[in-house]
């Protein structure tokens, strides 16, 4: 299975009737294994500083994280294996495996949970697969 495949059907998968509105799978050197066409062009700072947080929990949460041009308020995670942000009444949530970064942005009516289950089963899954 390609790692498109798992963004097209695993990340951008309807919940519930809702689904993400962007997805991707990147490695943690920020080169993107698979994205979905609405996944926002990621700058190195932004996985730099992505990277530093899961290393040093709690650094980004005065600055924001950021993702391309939009800055998410970073709100309650998993230290050193999610982060989540939150702009607006949407959202994002960061998901750190071995070796991958899970990335999957929602818009209301999405819920929080509802994202956090779909990016976190997906990390989940690479993890138990050695990735």
């Amino acid at each position: 299975m390609s790692w498109q495949t798992y963004v097209d059907e695993h990340l951008m998968c309807e919940i519930d009737d809702q689904h993400l509105t962007a997805a991707a799978i990147l490695g943690q050197d920020g080169s993107v294994w698979a994205q979905s066409d609405s996944f926002p062009p990621l700058k190195p700072e932004d996985i730099c500083g992505i990277m530093k947080d899961f290393d040093e929990p709690g650094f980004l949460a005065p600055k924001g994280l950021y993702l391309g041009s939009k800055k998410y308020m970073v709100i309650q995670g998993e230290p050193g294996a999610v982060i989540r942000g939150k702009l607006g009444s949407g959202g994002v949530t960061v998901k750190k495996t071995g070796q991958a970064l899970v990335f999957g942005i929602y818009d209301d009516p999405m819920t929080p949970g509802q994202c956090n289950m779909v990016v976190e089963r997906m990390g989940d899954y690479l993890i138990d697969q050695g990735l």
